[in-house]
């Protein structure tokens, strides 16, 4: 076979598309950074401040401006790479370049049930079934809660909710806290199920996540985090949700390079306080909708502010949040198909990093096992589509079309058997089935009835392996140290 080397050229190894220029990238991140410079933003922590103004900011009272070179420091300075682990320590994502990971979303006021379809408020047990269903999905990479348990002290939602999920999943774990308080439990708790702090240091498989307020203010609590996940070593996702034409310009360019100023505080303050501390800068971006008022999670706009976030982190070099895998549909139908396969298909092909929100509804309302388990589906597919295809001297097959010749046939060719798995994906939910089959065989369910069908049986049959009853006594005894705290708190605020 002819040699085809050629020198001076670029391969695509995978299928990728560019909504910016690297000009337009580098516009963007300036923009933000001149944002931070010239009109600042409003800090809410004296402890933030203080390590603001010595590192070269300017502080006024709450009012702090950050100087482009700092900034641009800062962004450097955080790693481009970051690893998290499963549960044993053992299997770990890679955050870098166009790496792209999926999993569901935290903190939704109402949850569909499983087995009744009601729409209600969310408890503990919903929390185990959505780590067990992710533990089970292959294409489903990390965890969140989907939904705040109640039934629970309210204080200690996040808590309970992060002690559930580390019970039946091994699969990394991002997660949300109320307050510092609440973070030392889970770090606790991981330190407890880990052996040591040292080795959750060491393979993180807990993600902390923080919330800058748009616009340009970052509250105690969300910059308070941050400085405790920095001196903690533990990664941080610092995303704001920005909503363009309410907390951010109407422009989509202005909603983004927002959206990059309120992620470098976030980058700055941490690296200022241990260089080269994790942290994810963030990716959750959308409209709201003037005719409703909504923040929409399915329209044209939320999808391309994902991209465009990504490419402009992938310029910053920094890891980045991404959102896929939701709908504005207020149940599984048409609507949320197609929205959760146009974000997911646009999540890939620009290379976000760390993709949450799979299985949200009701744009975000309402947490949805459901959604969940077709967002695995379509993920299945699009990472086969993402994954391109090689064209070499054995993936041309010249020699074996030759050996068939005109009028054969490749059913029965050893190239057809060698290739055919690694070549094609298998749906596991979509119907392939010939009319008469579906009919007869498979009782001529729908897409959806087949969702539903897998998420129940998922919840009943997976088995996720059971943590050593000395490391779930001590997530009791840390689970009723905090109740503890908690009373003392509610107790002193009654005097007051």
């Amino acid at each position: 076979m002819a040699d085809y080397t050629r020198a001076r050229y670029l391969t695509n190894e995978s299928i990728n598309f560019r909504m910016f220029t690297e000009e337009q990238r580098a516009r963007i991140y300036y923009a933000g950074l001149e944002i931070l410079e010239r009109t600042g933003a409003k800090m809410f922590s004296q402890e933030a401040l203080d390590i603001l103004k010595k590192g070269g900011a300017w502080v006024d009272g709450e009012h702090v401006r950050i100087p482009i070179g700092l900034s641009e420091w800062a962004v450097r300075t955080a790693p481009s790479q970051i690893l998290l682990w499963d549960r044993e320590g053992e299997n770990r994502l890679v955050l870098e370049g166009c790496n792209t990971y999926f999993g569901p979303g935290p903190t939704n006021t109402y949850h569909i049930d499983p087995f009744t379809e009601e729409r209600r408020r969310p408890v503990l047990k919903d929390t185990e079934n959505v780590a067990k269903v992710c533990d089970a999905l292959p294409n489903i990479d990390f965890v969140q809660d989907l939904g705040t348990p109640t039934g629970v002290t309210t204080n200690l939602a996040d808590v309970y909710a992060f002690s559930a999920m580390v019970k039946n999943t091994r699969k990394p774990i991002v997660h949300w806290g109320f307050d510092i308080d609440q973070y030392r439990d889970m770090l606790d708790i991981a330190a407890a199920v880990r052996g040591s702090m040292e080795d959750v240091q060491k393979r993180p498989f807990l993600t902390l996540y923080s919330e800058p307020s748009p616009p340009l203010m970052h509250s105690d609590e969300a910059i308070g985090k941050a400085i405790f996940a920095a001196k903690n070593k533990i990664p941080i996702v610092y995303t704001p949700c920005n909503m363009a034409g309410a907390t951010d310009p109407a422009t989509l360019a202005g909603c983004l390079a927002m959206g990059v100023a309120e992620s470098v505080v976030g980058i700055v303050v941490t690296q200022l306080i241990r260089e080269g501390t994790p942290i994810i800068m963030g990716g959750v971006y959308g409209i709201m909708d003037m005719n409703t008022t909504v923040y929409s999670y399915g329209s044209p706009e939320f999808m391309q502010m994902q991209a465009g976030i990504a490419e402009v982190a992938h310029y910053m070099n920094v890891p980045v949040f991404g959102t896929a895998g939701c709908t504005d549909s207020h149940t599984l139908d048409a609507q949320a198909a197609a929205e959760a396969a146009m974000s997911i298909l646009i999540a890939c092909e620009a290379g976000a990093n760390l993709v949450h929100d799979s299985g949200y509804t009701a744009f975000g309302g309402a947490g949805s096992t459901f959604q969940l388990v077709m967002a695995d589906e379509i993920i299945g597919m699009v990472r086969r589509i993402i994954k391109g295809m090689e064209a070499n001297e054995e993936t041309l097959a010249l020699f074996d079309i030759d050996r068939v010749g005109p009028s054969g046939e490749f059913l029965t060719s050893m190239h057809t058997h060698k290739h055919f798995k690694s070549e094609t994906w298998f749906p596991t939910l979509m119907n392939r089935m010939r009319y008469s089959e579906w009919k007869e065989v498979a009782g001529a369910t729908t897409m959806g009835d087949r969702i539903k069908d897998k998420t129940r049986k998922l919840i009943k049959e997976h088995e996720v392996p059971s943590l050593p009853d000395k490391v779930l006594k001590e997530i009791d005894a840390i689970l009723k140290k905090a109740e503890e705290r908690e009373a003392r708190k509610a107790s002193a605020k009654k005097k007051k």
